[in-house]
């Protein structure tokens, strides 16, 4: 049995007319300790697909599985990092942080709260930023003091919902590395969700695509077969990396084009009638009659 697993899983908003099914008989299965990216479009469904692992959501078909167990809420077994880092901004970094570990670790001491707060903004490489609030700091910092809040909850498993998709391709590539290098540490199973297919190979053992909604679906497994750690200056100029790229790109550019073909958009146009010049010009001297009240 895996690790986590989705078994035919739909999920649909709305009612009626308006009912829309954003996902459509999803099955995923991912092992302990394995780093899973799905790369899709945007408004393709990614977040949905994250929400129904965290708790967030439920399927209205299928079952998602944690170790077996039907997931039923959220829970500190699953630390998730935001696109939007969802900081408290009148805490300092220290604070935020402790917010997990106090929902944790309730029982423990102050003294030993403090220790676990130092080593996971330790572990982000913000130390001396430990007493600063999230205004003072910037975009890229704020992600890593989310990841470190993911980390302090000590979950079994890590979700990332396009996590650097709003820093600069400097601060986004570092802190791709940071987290692969916290992952290495322990193996943590983490689900990435990106629309980066570069970020998808610089980090995960394998790529999954979510083809376009609506009625989602997941394509075929691309495996990552790239020795780590990977370098982005090295492997751009391997033969293996290239084609990879290449065929996960080919698929998403070959789906993303069928699917608009089937689209068929008709507009039923409104029911207009010409005004008369005599109408044009009574309506000027009515409008210029108005204006003298001003």
């Amino acid at each position: 049995m895996a690790y986590l697993e989705l078994r035919n899983v739909s999920k649909s908003y709305g009612s009626g007319d308006q009912k829309v099914e954003v996902l459509k008989d999803i099955n995923l299965s991912i092992e302990e300790g394995e780093f899973v990216a799905i790369v899709g479009f945007t408004g393709s469904g990614k977040t949905t697909l994250i929400n129904l692992i965290n708790g967030l959501e439920f399927p209205d078909k299928g079952e998602v599985l944690l170790e077996g167990k039907p997931i039923t809420g959220p829970g500190p077994d699953r630390g998730v990092v935001f696109q939007n880092y969802s900081l408290l901004p009148w805490l300092t970094v220290s604070q935020n942080v402790k917010l997990a570990i106090d929902e944790v670790y309730p029982s423990k001491s102050k003294e030993e709260k403090q220790e676990l707060i130092k080593k996971y903004v330790a572990m982000v490489h913000l130390s001396h930023a430990i007493d600063k609030k999230p205004a003072e700091l910037s975009g890229g910092m704020r992600q890593r003091v989310s990841v470190a809040r993911a980390l302090a909850m000590n979950p079994k498993m890590l979700l990332m919902d396009e996590p650097l998709s709003a820093l600069d391709a400097l601060t986004r590539g570092t802190l791709q590395e940071e987290i692969v290098n916290i992952w290495s540490e322990d193996r943590k199973t983490c689900l990435l969700i990106t629309n980066d297919v570069d970020e998808g190979i610089v980090m995960a053992d394998r790529i999954i695509p979510l083809n376009p909604g609506p009625q989602a679906s997941l394509g075929p497994t691309f495996s990552v077969n790239l020795a780590r750690p990977r370098v982005v200056a090295e492997i751009n100029k391997m033969d293996e990396y290239k084609h990879l790229r290449n065929e996960v790109l080919e698929y998403l550019i070959e789906v993303g084009a069928s699917r608009k073909s089937q689209k068929t958009t008709s507009y039923e146009l409104p029911d207009l009638k010409p005004v008369m010049p005599g109408r044009i010009k009574f309506g000027f001297k009515k409008a210029k009659e108005k204006l003298q009240y001003f």
